[in-house]
């Protein structure tokens, strides 16, 4: 079984005397359901479990469900010899935004107290944002993402122990010998070539067959690019065409989202795409990196949408969509590639999944800076430059920003292939794989 470290919240919470029902929600095929019925079965005698989309597409027992005692009642027909008390008895509601309304009725389940309940979805962000009665202090959100490079890396048979080793040395800055740091970046290139999909995860385990994990691949890609049933075919065909568009974006030296490119009409704007835009992002299979002109903590005071970019939420997907089976590309360090790209959606990915909210400095005289997050113990801006090639301590764009004395920056990063840490004025030099640390 692949560790998850939200199992740790989830059990946390069951622990807890919340009065709150969790909801666990992000792209699908990111081990959501598995996760929560492990955890269900372990501390619950009577686990029972309701997927939406299959009560959808088959009976539709819960669709016309609108009170507690109508879902009482149907839960009955599925399971009730495992209803008995709270402290035993766990309903797990799956791909819940099927049935919005359920989604509002879970505020009166939970103060009936009659069981415990989890709930998850695939498109909760979508749903939620369309619900008009949210049920408003009843629901507790915990957004789950693909495995991140440190649960890629204990699949792989690192210990805690090992992980724990590795966060002292990023807390006190101090650089893995050449042994370890070969390991790490071996590692951290097979990362970049499985990602994070649980699937394409276990069958890397299983096999180490590259044509197996890019098929596993392929299907989730695919999935993701023509999952937009709630939408007319019109911006179906919108939403798959900008997320198809995002690997060939992200080669562009600007990297950003053009418009015009979506559908090849001249005039159009961002507000034209608001609605697949928001589609993408809420489902949690792109990542958004707003632009900032002005980097003023907290960063959301400035940031603009028009100026967008977007990343795959998976790094396997992405080099999928890039190299195929053709592993040399990122193995063997290959002159001819350059992984900047790759190494940019890695960091992205690993600073969403730790809670950051992602923008980049976007000025036309002073150049761009890949990423800004919000230092909260400094309360200030601190800029990310990711670097993939030997000339990583060339960053002009970094220097001028650092050097704005307006911008109150009180430290930089730069991530690279170099195994020192070193310091240059208030720049730090890091390997790119402490970014899990981040």
């Amino acid at each position: 079984m692949l560790f998850r470290k939200i199992q740790a919240y989830i059990e946390d919470y069951f622990n807890s005397d919340s009065n709150k029902v969790l909801l666990i929600e992000g792209a699908r095929q990111i081990g959501k359901t598995y996760i929560i019925r492990y955890v269900g079965k372990k501390m619950f005698d009577n686990y029972i479990e309701i997927n939406m989309v299959q009560d959808f597409d088959g009976d539709q027992l819960f669709a016309k469900a609108k009170t507690v005692d109508d879902f009482y009642l149907q839960v009955s027909m599925i399971a009730g010899e495992k209803m008995k008390d709270k402290e035993n008895t766990l309903i797990f509601i799956d791909e819940i935004q099927v049935y919005p309304h359920l989604i509002t009725m879970l505020k009166f389940l939970k103060d009936d107290n009659k069981f415990s309940y989890i709930a998850s979805g695939s498109l909760l962000g979508v749903t939620l944002n369309e619900t008009t009665s949210i049920p408003i202090g009843s629901i507790e959100r915990k957004q789950m993402y693909p495995l991140d490079f440190e649960e890629f890396l204990i699949s792989q048979g690192f210990n805690a122990f090992a992980v724990d080793a590795l966060k002292n040395k990023f807390e006190r800055q101090e650089c893995l010998d050449e042994t370890m740091h070969e390991k790490v970046m071996d590692l951290f290139k097979k990362y970049l070539l499985v990602g994070g999909l649980p699937d394409a995860v276990n069958s890397f385990i299983k096999d180490k067959n590259i044509v197996n994990v890019r098929t596993i691949q392929n299907e989730i890609h695919g999935y993701y690019g023509a999952d937009a049933s709630k939408y007319d075919s019109e911006k179906k065909l919108k939403i798959h065409r900008i997320y198809d568009q995002i690997p060939s974006n992200l080669e562009n030296k600007k990297k950003r989202v053009v418009i015009q490119n979506i559908e090849g009409i001249k005039g159009k704007r961002f507000s034209d795409y608001e609605d697949e835009f928001d589609y993408l992002i809420s489902a949690g299979i792109a990542l958004e990196v707003k632009a900032i002109s002005t980097p003023v903590f907290p960063l959301i005071e400035s940031s603009g949408k028009n100026l967008l970019k977007l990343y795959l939420n998976d790094v396997g997907i992405l080099t999928n969509v890039l190299y195929k089976h053709n592993i040399r590309a990122i193995l063997d360090s290959e002159k001819s590639i350059n992984l900047g790209t790759v190494y940019e959606s890695v960091v992205a990915s690993e600073l969403k999944a730790h809670g950051h909210k992602l923008y980049y400095y976007d000025n036309r005289n002073k150049g761009e800076v890949d990423f800004l997050v919000d230092d909260y113990d400094s309360l200030s801006a601190v800029p990310i430059e990711v670097k993939s090639g030997k000339d990583y301590t060339v960053h002009s764009a970094l220097n001028n920003f650092v050097s704005n004395e307006s911008y109150n920056i009180r430290k930089a990063v730069v991530l690279s292939n170099e195994r020192k840490i070193s310091h240059k004025g208030l720049i730090t030099y890091m390997p790119i794989y402490f970014v899990m640390f981040m």
